[in-house]
């Protein structure tokens, strides 16, 4: 990850401030993450977007052992998991958002592709996301769910729970998680309607274009 860790903090300030002002979480839900040299921050347990400060971060080892700042989010494991497994990726973005949590409670999603392709965007931000099954909030289970995945997916949704969405820098994993709600609104808006989604050669236009954010094609 490039830049001082005080950027660092001061960057996950300023996003977590702009995604609550903008309705993204409520609350204390919600946790970001961003990768250091020598470990990883975190948000704090209990803390809500809209009142971060630099100093309360967390801060981890790489290996998870908790170094400075107040308390990690129960959720540090799954960040962890995340980083792990996607070397290229420097920061993770975990939202209860509106859309995308109420996409994650219908029944009889595809578990491997449960966003729809129906724009561009989302393809471009996201690739596909992959429906994991229900587990506790701050459950070991999660991050071992991730881990299983082996870095196959940029975006994860949790049943029942909300979105997991990493990127290259802060702004990418934020744009993602933003992405991934926006399509989430578009396939709960257009659910049992009859709709046109991308074609196959439409998405391999997109990705020979502008790259994959993922491995492995639809």
């Amino acid at each position: 990850m490039s830049g001082t860790e005080d950027q660092a903090r001061e960057a996950l300030v300023g996003f977590a401030k702009s995604l609550f002002a903008r309705g993204f979480t409520v609350g204390s839900s919600g946790n970001i993450s961003v990768r250091l040299k020598d470990g990883f921050l975190v948000t704090p347990t209990n803390s809500c977007f809209g009142d971060l400060h630099a100093e309360d971060i967390s801060k981890l080892g790489a290996d998870g052992t908790h170094v400075s700042g107040r308390q990690p989010s129960k959720e540090w494991a799954m960040h962890k998991a995340m980083l792990d497994t996607r070397p290229n990726d420097n920061a993770v973005v975990h939202l209860h958002s509106t859309y995308a949590t109420a996409l994650s409670c219908l029944d009889g999603l595809d578990e491997n592709d449960c966003i729809p392709p129906l724009t561009p965007y989302f393809i471009m931000r996201v690739g596909r996301a992959k429906l994991l099954p229900y587990f506790r909030p701050g459950s070991s289970e999660i991050a071992a769910a991730l881990s299983a995945l082996n870095g196959q997916y940029t975006g994860v949704l949790l049943a029942n729970h909300g979105p997991v969405v990493c990127g290259a820098s802060l702004a990418d994993a934020v744009y993602a998680a933003e992405e991934m709600e926006e399509a989430s609104k578009i396939a709960m808006l257009t659910n049992r309607l009859a709709v046109r989604s991308l074609s196959a050669e439409q998405i391999d236009d997109l990705i020979a274009t502008f790259g994959k954010p993922f491995p492995l094609k639809r």
